[in-house]
């Protein structure tokens, strides 16, 4: 097999990934204690609760994934194709797009069957489901299938043209049959590795690898995933590593080009894995403290009378609501005139659930009140 010189798949002893254990030990060993506790802390909220959580997590998950990659997808659309699928109870769902369907299904494949194998079909499946009209953008790609450099070799490249610089060059579609073969071996074998460490090695692996034509970032995401479902034994999400890649992703970008152009030796990678998953779990608190903040906020207005279009608002006040309320915003939300919007919003201050916003400006805004 050529490989190409300069790159990690060229050492002699690839894919025979090392790591330094003394130095991960730590990070390792918080890794693990904080999934633990956020699990028993998930446990102690209760059923509904926990679904509430897992929703948000799973939307979030899946949204920061795809901006990771540019793709900018529509979060009340996420929410509503994730509640449809698991069968949630959820007030306002809207009708969602297929690529918003298609990657809602994949993770979900990958999270709920989590102790299924991993193999060329499933991940052909997957791949289809990121592009379901078969095209990235305005151009047609393979779908379903490993890439073939038709159109030449599978490189990330930045710089204007006739400057470009390679930060990676991918191995040759030729061999990407055989370099998948070596990986489904791995994943799916019982190597005794630790299920966490196991997801950064894979994370690395796929992406080096570069399989498809599109949507590497997106599936070697999903894979990590799984990985770590199968390290709680849980399908429910109740962090999200995409969340905390997509606020790191220049380091996340740098630290990949680092180590794909050194040895086999990935302690640098493995490391900056375990910090940011550490920092992802970390950062689910944020992810209870809403459900909490919105479960008690139903508690305290459980005998107020709303209509549709105000518990609408709510919902999304208390989940996911991005920017400033104002009457504009009201009406486009629940396709009503402004003058409805702001009889409703009126309403609602009245009952002492919304509030003017304190700082001025060209519009009024409003703020719940919690």
């Amino acid at each position: 097999m050529r490989r190409l010189k300069g790159f990690i798949y060229y050492h002699e002893d690839w894919p025979k990934f090392q790591w330094d254990a003394n130095a991960l030990i730590t990070s390792l060993a918080e890794v693990r204690h904080l999934q633990g506790k956020l699990i028993g802390k998930m446990r102690a909220l209760g059923f509904n609760l926990q679904n509430e959580a897992y929703l948000l997590t799973l939307s979030q998950d899946i949204i920061k994934s795809s901006e990771i990659e540019g793709e900018i997808l529509d979060n009340e659309q996420v929410r509503s194709s994730i509640a449809r699928r698991l069968g949630m109870d959820v007030s306002g769902l809207i009708d969602s797009d297929k690529d918003v369907d298609g990657v809602v299904d994949m993770m979900l494949d990958a999270t709920k069957h989590h102790q299924q194998a991993l193999s060329e079909d499933r991940l052909f499946g997957w791949h289809s489901s990121l592009f379901p009209a078969g095209r990235s953008g305005m151009y047609s790609i393979i779908t379903g299938d490993w890439r073939d450099d038709s159109t030449g070799p599978m490189q990330v490249v930045s710089g204007a043209m006739g400057k470009e610089k390679v930060h990676f060059q991918a191995p040759e579609a030729q061999h990407v049959p055989t370099e998948m073969e070596a990986f489904f071996q791995w994943i799916n074998s019982d190597n005794k590795m630790d299920l966490v460490l196991q997801a950064g090695v894979a994370h690395l692996w796929f992406v080096t690898i570069h399989p498809f034509e599109d949507g590497n970032g997106r599936i070697a995401r999903a894979i990590t995933d799984m990985l770590l479902s199968r390290s709680e034994n849980s399908s429910q999400r109740f962090y999200s590593m995409s969340a905390q890649v997509r606020k790191e992703r220049k380091a996340y970008y740098e630290i990949l080009e680092y180590t794909q152009k050194r040895s086999v030796n990935i302690t640098p990678w493995m490391s900056w894995f375990l910090e940011t998953l550490r920092d992802a779990i970390i950062a689910s608190d944020a992810v209870i403290d809403k459900v909490l903040e919105k479960h008690q906020f139903w508690l305290d207005h459980q005998n107020t009378v709303l209509n549709e279009r105000q518990l609408k608002v709510i919902n999304r006040l208390l989940t996911d609501f991005k920017g400033k309320l104002n009457t504009s915003k009201w009406a486009k939300m629940n396709q009503c005139s402004k003058d409805t919007a702001l009889r409703d919003i009126q309403d609602l201050m009245t009952k002492q659930i919304l509030k003017k916003e304190a700082a001025g400006g060209r519009s009024t805004n409003y703020e719940i009140i919690t």
